[in-house]
């Protein structure tokens, strides 16, 4: 492994294992913040939240204009060129036009809200929390330009500390006293827009004390960086908007041909698969701008291995919570939610099928971005959605809430084929390995020999604790025994420990191992 692929790597499991703690936090701070809001409301004014926030939501993604990927690409594109005044257009340029596109869209939602509130809802109420929140757009936005910059300066702790902890941690903070005290339902709204204003000024005071990079205020121009920034930028907003559009087609669809209950157990399935997701997009939140300068310095042989590699840990960390997840639907569906929703079992298995693959294959959607093909990435996003548009038509008539399963499972996995062919067409790479086909292997072999034992023992807690940790650890000397990770990761994994400021035996075994010749 050369030097060059050896830092990639070390960077991108350093950021992963960051963002992965800090994303694991925020799911815990935000799920105590859901049932806060939810034990203190009506199921109206909850209701009522749910629809305004995800209205709000969509209106931050249309805002951001595809900015936050695209300013981390072209930030380290032009590091990697040593192109300073045009990292400073780009920088500039992205903060300029995200304030201007946030600020009109703000204003426009706030002269329709009343519009929106009862010509197309029937809901007048509607439309004072939705104007509360609509306060939140453009600091939302400029929070998310700052991130996608420290991002392309390859620095992922600030979003952790600020976006992760600190502005979850606020809104609790504001939160249990202004519940507890029984204020109003706009006041707890009013909450999550402090709770945003606060991170924004904490990302603004950040940026100020410590910039990235000197700054000439005096020198905000348009030219051509940032007419390349936002034509690269704006398929991504499409690709955001399409794969919006994705989430909501099952929902919707279902909602068509089916009950209101069938639609809630089906979104209680989905969001629990979505949790597959968490580690590969950690893993990518710093791999975009490393790939990004390895290809702007054509170094294509250490991109091929960054992506094969960080592929294998990706999916390696992934397959242990697809185990759970897929033998014991039953218990995580009790156990997230209750009973009731066991009935959902099935198109739980299905859709964490469906989910795996996107670990699977890997970074093909982040590589593709770092190479700059954004347009690709819009028309594979189309066809996705047409795709899943066309499967839900045939396959929730006759099977309900398991149909819209398998198509979302099937979309997901045909789009996922196909960037990889694409990839390897463009850039002659992708990541199975022999050792990754091989570790494939045993991992297909562990999956099927404890779904039988699972189905030849009544599963109870108690069970399920003694089958999930006996896999584990035939899981972790199956991988050491077939060395599915190479002398290589397990070097580089003592490292990233000792630098952690962690000690502990375990690094010592890793670098035991690795010395004796693992390959």
């Amino acid at each position: 492994m050369s030097h060059i692929t050896h830092k990639s790597l070390k960077r991108v499991a350093q950021s992963a294992t960051i963002i992965f703690i800090g994303t694991i936090i925020n799911l815990f701070l935000g799920f105590l913040g859901r049932i806060l809001l939810i034990r203190f409301t009506t199921q109206n004014e909850y209701g009522l939240y749910s629809m305004a926030f995800t209205l709000m939501s969509v209106l931050i993604t249309i805002s951001t204009l595809g900015l936050y990927d695209g300013t981390t690409r072209y930030i380290a594109k032009f590091r990697a060129e040593n192109k300073s005044d045009n990292i400073q257009d780009t920088v500039l340029s992205s903060m300029l036009i995200a304030l201007i596109s946030s600020v009109l869209i703000t204003i426009l939602a706030y002269a329709a809200s009343g519009y929106i509130a009862i010509n197309i809802y029937d809901l007048p109420e509607l439309s004072p929390v939705f104007n509360i929140l609509l306060i939140a757009i453009p600091l939302s936005v400029l929070s998310n330009i700052f991130i996608s910059i420290f991002r392309g300066f390859g620095e992922s702790k600030i979003k952790v500390f600020l976006n992760e902890i600190l502005r979850p941690v606020t809104y609790l903070l504001f939160l249990i006293p202004t519940v507890f005290l029984r204020f109003s339902f706009h006041t707890m709204v009013y909450v999550y827009v402090i709770s945003i204003l606060i991170t924004f000024l904490a990302f603004l005071f950040y940026f100020i004390r410590k910039p990235p990079l000197k700054l000439n205020w005096n020198r905000v121009r348009i030219n051509h960086v940032t007419k390349e920034l936002l034509v690269y930028s704006l398929p991504l907003l499409a690709v955001n908007i399409l794969l919006t559009v994705m989430s909501w087609t099952d929902t919707l669809m279902l909602g068509y041909f089916r009950t209101p209950e069938v639609v809630g157990m089906y979104n209680a399935a989905y969001t629990i698969a979505n949790l597959l997701s968490v580690f590969i997009n950690s893993v990518g939140y710093l791999y975009v701008p490393i790939i990004s300068q390895l290809y702007s310095k054509d170094q294509i042989e250490e991109l091929g291995v960054v992506n094969a590699t960080s592929t294998k840990w990706a999916f390696m960390f992934t397959f242990p919570m697809f185990v759970l997840f897929f033998l014991y639907p039953d218990f995580i569906l009790t156990f997230f939610y209750d009973s009731r929703y066991v009935a959902s079992s099935t198109v739980f298995q299905i859709l964490v099928l469906g989910f795996i693959t996107n670990a699977y294959f890997g970074l093909n959607y982040h590589t593709l971005m770092s190479a700059g093909k954004s347009y690709f990435l819009m028309n594979c996003s189309l066809i996705s959605s047409v795709l899943n548009i066309i499967l839900n038509l045939i396959l929730i008539p006759p099977f309900g809430m398991v149909g819209a399963a398998i198509a979302s499972a099937l979309s997901f996995a045909s789009i996922e084929v196909y960037m990889t062919v694409k990839l390897y067409k463009f850039l002659k790479i992708h990541p199975f390995t022999n050792v990754y086909l091989r570790f494939t292997f045993v991992a297909i072999s562990i999956v099927c020999f404890f779904y039988f034992v699972t189905h030849l023992i009544l599963t109870t807690f108690w069970t399920l604790v003694i089958l999930y940790s006996l896999f584990l650890l035939i899981y972790a000397i199956s991988v050491l025994y077939t060395k599915s990770l190479d002398k290589d990761d397990l070097k580089l994994m003592a490292e990233i420990w000792e630098t952690s400021g962690i000690r502990f035996s375990f690094h010592k075994f890793l670098k035991l191992w690795g010395d004796k010749g693992v390959n």
